[in-house]
């Protein structure tokens, strides 16, 4: 079977980027992550990309990559988790992919962040025991005709890969 092999495909980017070769998982979050969400940021048209984690009753930006004319969000910011897009994405209040989010706040389906949000994409980062570490979230203030929710969920499936502890050998 011959594959087709493009070095510069953001699918393969992403791949050599966060597949490790250690063993063993990593309790945080590879330093590779920052460029895989620019990556990802830059190729899907978006001004925000960011990993969240959801714990104990928080959702916190762990890291986050903007758009240099939209510094709003920063790694560290959190709120309560009832208040975030993030656990609606999760439980199923919001869908993963809002081509245009503005009706969500309209009718009050998703909180008014205080600016516009057009397309918005997230994807829950699920640990290999089912756990929900957060979530794998882009943004755009404009609507993004297109944008690509399956490339956040395998970016969303390695993260958790690297994030999962492996089980201990016989």
């Amino acid at each position: 079977m011959h594959l087709n092999y493009n070095p510069d495909d953001l699918d393969v980017q992403i791949s050599e980027l966060l597949v490790a070769t250690c063993d063993a998982a990593d309790p945080a979050l590879p330093p590779a992550v920052q460029e895989v969400l620019q990556l990802l940021r830059v190729r899907l048209g978006m001004d925000v990309a960011f990993v969240s984690q959801i714990a104990d009753g928080r959702r916190t930006l762990q890291i986050v990559d903007s758009a240099p004319d939209f510094p709003l969000l920063q790694p560290g910011m959190c709120d309560p988790v009832e208040e975030s897009w993030c656990q609606r994405v999760v439980d199923g209040r919001l869908p993963e992919r809002m081509d245009d989010a503005a009706p969500y706040v309209a009718t009050g389906r998703a909180p008014d962040p205080g600016f516009p949000i057009g397309t918005h994409l997230s994807t829950p980062v699920r640990l290999a025991d089912g756990r929900v570490y957060g979530t794998l979230c882009c943004f755009s203030r404009g609507v993004q005709a297109g944008a690509d929710i399956d490339r956040l969920r395998y970016t969303a499936r390695l993260l958790a890969d690297r994030l999962s502890p492996r089980s201990a050998a016989p």
